[in-house]
């Protein structure tokens, strides 16, 4: 059966990325034309094969240049914008990424006139305690969103699992090579997220085609420690290695240092995002602002995490489940 394309035209800025390219296959399944705005259209390529000829054109923009990110929202009904970084460097900086740039992706839905705009923020963005410069910037980028384009849609997801994940992955590929693992923000819950059910979410609001305003907060149904996540990721690649709780003012220590390095595998900032827990709101649940409030059931992460994670075991997928961990 041929797919029928919507006359709708959806853009999604940083929509090549880990999230990104899930949010596409969802909306591409639902028929919409999708524009994926990203810095190297070159390089996105892989997002293409995900819905029928001519349905995703990959697009450049970057959120720095205000004019790029409008010729690439000209025309849509819906704005999606959900580029982050993890760890300010350059010109990538969490000020010109999470606020001037989500103050430029909303002008440009407003200006023209898309329907519904999406952010993309995190849990935790609200948190004014927090010494996180991540933190307080996605805090005013929300913050912008919202007095730009009236109506605007914040999400906020806690932390995202999946295939292609820098959580569950970066774990397991400490626990190759070394006899030791550390383990910073021991106590501190989290609620992992499938990032397929993140991508079903952005779906249904852009079907639902209401400029709500309202803040939704996703999560999966497990909250769990980080050192019971630790803990999980050995369980899984069958490996026994030693977790030590590290204080936060040895990791943060250790963060500043390692902070310079790129790609660095933790940074002091990092550090301070793991002293809160990172938890839907019992607000959010009562009020329906959650995974299911949309009609979404959440998938754990026990499901779906052994798929992609077998590759860390010894022998890949031909270890046997009864092998003695190593």
């Amino acid at each position: 059966m041929q797919q029928q394309n919507s006359d709708k035209l959806v853009t999604i800025i940083g929509g090549s990325g880990f999230v990104g390219r899930h949010v596409v296959r969802a909306l591409a399944k639902r028929g919409y034309r999708i524009r994926v705005a990203c810095r190297r259209p070159d390089l996105a390529g892989h997002v293409v094969p995900l819905g029928v000829p001519g349905q995703i054109v990959p697009v450049q923009a970057n959120v720095r240049y205000p004019a790029s990110v409008a010729a690439a929202c000209d025309g849509a009904y819906a704005v999606i914008n959900l580029t982050a970084v993890f760890q300010s460097s350059g010109a990538q900086t969490f000020d010109g990424v999470h606020v001037f740039g989500a103050e430029a992706v909303a002008k440009a839905a407003k200006a023209t006139q898309a329907q519904v705009f999406i952010h993309m923020s995190g849990l935790g963005a609200d948190d004014a305690q927090s010494d996180s410069a991540y933190v307080q910037s996605r805090g005013r980028g929300e913050a912008k969103a919202r007095a730009t384009y009236q109506g605007a849609i914040i999400l906020r997801p806690s932390v995202i699992f999946g295939p292609e994940d820098k959580f569950f992955n970066r774990f397991a590929v400490m626990a190759r090579f070394s006899p030791v693992l550390p383990v910073i923000g021991a106590a501190t819950k989290l609620q992992p997220v499938f990032v397929g059910d993140v991508a079903e979410a952005v779906a249904r609001l852009v079907d639902l085609g209401v400029a709500d305003g309202k803040t939704y907060e996703l999560a999966g149904p497990d909250v769990k420690t980080m050192r019971q996540i630790m803990s999980y990721v050995l369980d899984v690649t069958y490996r026994k290695r030693l977790l030590i709780n590290l204080p936060f003012p040895v990791a943060s220590l250790i963060g500043t240092f390692a902070g310079w390095l790129p790609e660095a595998p933790i940074t002091s900032d990092q550090v301070e995002v793991l002293k809160a827990d990172n938890v839907v709101s019992a607000g959010a649940v009562a009020e329906g602002r959650d995974l299911k409030g949309l009609g979404i059931v959440a998938r754990g992460f026990d499901g779906i995490v052994p798929s992609y994670l077998y590759r860390f075991r010894k022998a890949g997928q031909f270890t046997a489940p009864t092998a003695a961990a190593e």
